[in-house]
């Protein structure tokens, strides 16, 4: 898998939020968004996942062969605090969804998702019944164990205690290979420990 970001730059309205990053991401690169709270960290992984488009400048995507960004998504797998899960659902029912979307990997069983996840307790239960802190367990399972060549997690450890941290640093470690990996992370080490390579936001403010 290969991203190429050629004189990427967006702006909102007439404020540029980033201008002029170019880089290339490769499979097994793993790579973290580092800047302030609203720097743009978010706004670079949402241009990455193809949610939204450049204001300037390009992102390509490859395969072996070229890969339209408008089919993109399917090649991603993302995790973020804005984006929400259907709280009706109990995990079975979500993993159930997610699948019609998203591979799992070694088509991973609903019961080793929920082993995984260490929710085992709470199988019977609707995600409105669930704590912060296991919604994000949840949403990090699905994205982390999906058999997606790229993963995207925006601060990945919010909302997660101490134990849940570990249990986040554990999964993710196992779960690097053949893959771009991009953290957008408010300097927290918890979260981006893994990564072999940064991108400081700001330096790229104009």
């Amino acid at each position: 898998m290969k991203i190429i970001l050629e004189n990427t730059g967006k702006k909102y309205n007439r404020d540029w939020i980033f201008k002029g990053i170019s880089t290339e991401f490769n499979s097994n690169d793993s790579i973290v968004v580092s800047g302030s709270n609203g720097s743009g960290k978010s706004t670079l992984l949402k241009l990455i996942s193809g949610f939204e488009t450049p204001s300037e400048g390009s992102i390509h995507y490859s395969e072996g062969k070229k890969i339209s960004s408008d089919n993109i998504y399917q090649k991603v797998a993302y995790t973020s605090p804005y984006i929400g899960v259907f709280e009706d659902y109990t995990i079975e029912e979500l993993l159930g969804f997610y699948r019609k979307f998203k591979p799992m990997k070694n088509n991973l069983s609903l019961d080793k998702f929920i082993d995984t996840i260490e929710l085992n307790k709470a199988k019977e239960k609707t995600l409105k019944q669930f704590s912060s802190g296991m919604k994000q367990r949840v949403k990090l399972g699905l994205s982390i164990l999906s058999n997606s060549p790229i993963l995207l997690l925006d601060e990945p450890t919010s909302n997660l205690d101490k134990n849940a941290i570990f249990w986040y640093q554990n999964l993710i470690q196992n779960n690097l290979e053949n893959r771009i990996v991009v953290v957008a992370s408010n300097n927290q080490k918890d979260e981006s420990f893994f990564c072999n390579r940064s991108i400081k936001i700001e330096d790229y403010k104009h």
